[in-house]
């Protein structure tokens, strides 16, 4: 059998057939049994595209293009391999205008990690916030392959006084809310410090096959331990700034109030938050009574290593600890799985995952209301029936 990582993306149009063909799929139920069988992505908007990866579908380390979640704040850009070039400019030494061919000759780097939407989980959110209403499936694992950034910053020559690297996309178009200035590009950066460690990558290659156009094509970056809005698709220009970068994307939006003196102060959303997902038993799944049933999914974090999961069978009033199935491996996912024997009465039951990583942060019981409708990791009741 081939090995999921190596399986050739789908082109555009076989994607979009298979990705738009998908029910909004809100609870599993009848639809489990198809959705084991053959799943597809599930449509949370049609313009601009965002689809989900099914994730009671999760059944190993690697998400497949084809099942990987699509995040799109524009229309899908149309880009010209042979025309597109990225330029770096700034406080640069040697600015730069490579093309694909170019970025392609330089040394590559393959390195797996995982990307989440900074609102995945947020259909849970009451009152219901506003924005694309992901449920668990924002997330997957994919391995990356293309330049590290650092190696093209030492091309250009970064100058002294660089604090802040600005990726700019070739995707735009006008926000509604927060209203935007007119058309503008997505666009993010980084602190100098972070676009020099090596799993920040220009990637090129996505599980093997040439990065899909929904994922990015030709070039996007590849910022693993944070958040998917700083991992900027259709990559056309890196900006090197002497100064913080304020752009709409890093104050208006993707940003959370971080407490300072006691006030509110905005500050942009970076690292993802620690976090364990179940796959199976799905969400409103029908289970049999007195029977040992597999609660497995996957856990997260960001800069650090996802350390113990626990399972919860009462709502959180006690928790057992899960089996990680497989060894640490720095800015992906730990499949976990839990044998779980159900009780032999009938009724709902609510169950729980929490992880804990290396740092010791483990998942907040409530909902942190200066998070606004980002960074959505505490505690998730999810119901089950027993029949």
């Amino acid at each position: 059998m081939r090995d999921p990582a190596r399986r050739a993306g789908l082109d555009r149009r076989s994607f979009l057939k298979g990705a738009t063909s998908a029910a909004l799929l809100t609870a599993w139920g009848p639809n489990l049994a198809a959705l084991q069988e053959r799943p597809r992505l599930i449509v949370r908007s049609r313009d601009p595209e965002n689809l989900e990866f099914p994730f009671a579908s999760l059944n190993g380390f690697i998400t497949t293009n084809e099942l990987f979640y699509v995040r799109n704040h524009f229309p899908l850009p149309r880009v010209d391999a042979r025309d597109w070039r990225l330029r770096v400019e700034g406080a640069v030494e040697r600015p730069l205008e490579l093309s694909l061919d170019d970025v392609r000759r330089l040394a590559t780097r393959t390195q797996a990690a995982l990307l989440e939407c900074a609102g995945n989980n947020r259909a849970f959110l009451r009152p219901q916030a506003p924005g694309v209403q992901w449920e668990t499936g924002a997330v997957g694992t994919a391995e990356w392959a293309g330049v590290p950034l650092a190696a093209v910053l030492d091309r250009a020559g970064v100058r002294n006084t660089a604090v802040e690297v600005i990726l700019e996309g070739s995707d735009r178009g006008e926000i509604r809310e927060p209203r935007s200035p007119g058309v503008i590009h997505f666009a993010r950066s980084l602190p100098l410090a972070k676009a020099r460690q090596p799993e920040v990558l220009l990637a090129h290659r996505m599980n093997g096959a040439e990065l899909p156009a929904a994922h990015g094509f030709p070039l996007r970056a590849v910022v693993s331990g944070w958040y998917g809005m700083a991992s900027v698709k259709w990559l056309t220009r890196i900006v090197v700034t002497d100064r913080p970068f304020h752009g709409f994307f890093q104050s208006l939006d993707y940003i959370y109030f971080e407490r300072l003196a006691g006030l509110p102060n905005t500050t942009p959303l970076t690292e993802m938050q620690v976090k364990a997902a179940i796959a199976r038993p799905a969400r409103n799944e029908r289970l049999p009574r007195n029977e040992m049933v597999r609660v497995h999914g996957a856990a997260w974090t960001g800069e650090s290593e996802v350390a113990r999961v626990e399972v919860s069978a009462d709502a959180g009033r006690t928790w057992a600890r899960a089996r990680l199935l497989e060894p640490n491996r720095r800015f992906c996912w730990r499949l976990w799985e839990y044998n779980w024997r159900t009780p032999d009465r009938a009724g709902p039951v609510t169950l729980m995952a929490r992880a804990t990583d290396a740092r010791g942060r483990t998942q907040p019981g409530r909902r942190d209301e200066d998070r606004r409708s980002y960074m959505i990791n505490h505690l998730l009741p999810w119901e089950v029936e027993v029949r």
